[in-house]
């Protein structure tokens, strides 16, 4: 392998880095063969705080690591290096006089490291990220060759490490997003671009599994019902029709009807925004969302009380009652008289500035509080 080739491994080992489950592990493998070293290590600090952040490694030893992360990571002897400059550890400050430091002590003598190369990336808005690659003691010192691969790579670890962050935040918000449909007891069912089932969240991975009106089979969504599922399939090929020539699609609702008897499950079926540039029939093509009505909703006590200025009492009456109860029953199950509860609601109602008890059941249904 020439070098021009070892190089466009490691360039290609760095943009796969923050697909990996541990980023950039390869790259870090591979480049401590390159450089014949004992650690390779890249560290995302976030700036301006005293933690040590995301540590990523290859060798050394997990107790030096542990301390390295405790604290010791402010005692780096790389200082205010310039971006995109690298330099060994030699140059800075004698190895035998670097010895007598407690971060060699406890941190690089425990794994058998010696001599390092040290670079510097700062990215704006984003974390600080430290390179580090050390030999053991006894082997040559890093010299010109080594810090002219290092300085090479450094632009693309930049641009990857970019990317790592993007993704980052891109899951956190798909995450965020995800978690608030959970709490409004609504199921997300994917299709792909060929109507396949790629990915539901917990609510509908409930629903499917009873099959009671809807489930998945060999990868399609099923209903019970003959006529749904012909509608079904003629909704669904159609805006799947509609994305692939580019023309946006109307959202499509369906009810589906239970064998066991159970409400009508509601369905909405919602194009997912595409580029046409980018079409693949593996991407999200379409979402299926499906609302149980008997559900019931997990609003928490202190969070109506918050929000609303209730007591615990008056909060778990509105509570059950947003969860389909009449009166009766929230006063049976709260332990009370039918007398008490109507006093509990009347002062329900003179809190929200409302007068009925249906308007109270969409207040709680549509507020905050089955987000929290």
């Amino acid at each position: 392998m020439t070098v021009d080739d070892r190089f466009s491994e490691l360039v290609g080992l760095i943009y796969e880095g923050p697909l990996e489950t541990s980023p950039w592990s390869g790259f870090l493998s591979r480049l401590k063969t390159e450089l014949d070293a004992v650690a390779t290590t890249l560290v995302l600090r976030p700036r301006e705080n005293d933690r040590a952040g995301l540590i990523l490694t290859h060798g050394g030893s997990s107790e030096g690591i542990a301390r390295y992360r405790d604290g010791l990571f402010m005692a780096d002897p790389f200082v205010a290096l310039p971006p995109g400059e690298v330099v060994a550890l030699h140059e800075i400050v004698p190895l035998e006089t670097f010895e007598q430091t407690e971060l060699y002590r406890l941190c690089m003598a425990p794994g058998g490291l010696w001599d390092s190369l040290g670079a510097d990336i700062r990215i704006d808005g984003g974390p600080e990220a430290r390179l580090r690659i050390a030999r053991s003691r006894g082997a040559r010192t890093f010299g010109k060759t080594e810090k002219r691969l290092c300085a090479a790579l450094l632009p693309h670890l930049e641009r990857a490490i970019r990317i790592h962050l993007r993704l980052h935040r891109t899951e956190s918000e798909r995450a965020l997003y995800a978690g608030a449909v959970e709490h409004l007891a609504v199921g997300a069912v994917i299709l792909d671009g060929k109507g396949v089932v790629s990915g539901a969240n917990q609510m509908a991975a409930q629903l499917l599994a009873r099959r009671d009106g809807i489930w998945v089979e060999n990868g399609t969504l099923r209903v019970h019902s003959p006529r749904e599922a012909a509608e079904l399939r003629r909704l669904t090929n159609e805006l799947l029709a509609e994305r692939r020539a580019g023309r946006p699609g109307v959202v499509q609702a369906l009810r589906i009807t239970r064998p066991s008897g159970r409400a009508d499950l509601g369905l909405i079926v919602r194009p997912l925004p595409s580029q046409p540039e980018s079409e693949a029939s593996e991407l999200p093509g379409l979402a299926v969302f499906i609302s149980d009505p008997e559900e019931q909703s997990e609003a928490p006590v202190a969070v109506l009380s918050k929000l609303f200025g209730f007591t615990p009492t008056e909060a778990q009456l509105a509570l059950r009652l947003s969860n389909g109860l009449n009166l009766d029953e929230v006063a049976s199950a709260l332990g009370m008289s039918r007398n008490t509860a109507r006093a509990h609601l009347r002062s329900v109602f003179t809190k929200t500035g409302i007068s009925r008890q249906s308007a109270l059941v969409r207040l709680i249904l549509k507020s905050v509080a089955s987000l929290a």
